[in-house]
């Protein structure tokens, strides 16, 4: 496969790729949470993992953001939703939370869906698109410490998930945003204190320079 970054900027997309995904040991949990983005292979993933019997039930959560509305104008959580379901998924299996914005507020969010529902997981798995895992686990540790946290995206390699996407330049934004806000996150306390390693500052550094900044918090 043609790889869709040239070779001056290729080796730091992968060590952010690589960074952000930790891919957590699949196990059964009490349910799943689908977070949304600009990224339809969520709710398929999801429901690969639901037909092999490892959650219940899932919950697809997202409103809509600007690098969304265009794919999703009902909402993320509604179209992730009617994918699933499309793979297969049973409607009584899912649950919606249509209202966040961002990561924190996914979780607040599905938490307050849940107990509407009485339920009171004690094992949850995040799933996500690939490359935002690092950051989503850790969200999700901080605000919900209770909970037995597991995280998990498609299983692709980077080029194979751009093309998938067909947004070469959005993936390397996201990439570089997400390693800005887990810094940024890490040091005001929202969640623990990251130690990043220096390759991965220097390759986001690098993106940075070549104009990856879409995504930045100025």
């Amino acid at each position: 496969m043609l790889s869709p970054y040239p070779d001056s900027i290729r080796r730091d997309v992968e060590t952010l790729w690589r960074y952000h995904r930790v891919d957590d040991e699949l196990r059964e949990v009490d349910v799943a949470v689908g977070l949304g983005s600009h990224d339809p292979g969520v709710p398929v993933y999801a429901a690969q993992l639901y037909h092999r019997g490892l959650f219940p039930l899932v919950v697809f959560t997202g409103a809509n953001a600007p690098t969304t509305v265009e794919r999703f104008p009902a909402g993320e959580a509604v179209h992730f939703r009617r994918i699933a379901m499309e793979n297969g998924m049973p409607d009584e299996a899912i649950l919606m939370e249509p209202r966040a914005t961002n990561t924190v507020e996914n979780i607040h969010f599905t938490q307050d869906v849940l107990s509407v529902h009485g339920a009171k997981p004690r094992s949850v798995l995040l799933v996500s698109r690939p490359y935002q895992q690092r950051r989503a686990r850790e969200i999700a540790k901080r605000h919900w410490p209770e909970v037995d946290i597991a995280c998990t995206g498609a299983q692709q390699d980077l080029d194979t998930y751009v093309a998938s996407i067909n947004d070469p330049r959005r993936v390397v934004d996201m990439l570089v945003g997400d390693t800005q806000r887990l810094d940024l996150q890490g040091k005001s306390g929202e969640i623990a204190r990251q130690e990043i390693p220096q390759e991965v500052r220097d390759a986001f550094e690098r993106l940075v320079q070549a104009g990856y900044t879409n995504r930045l918090i100025q």
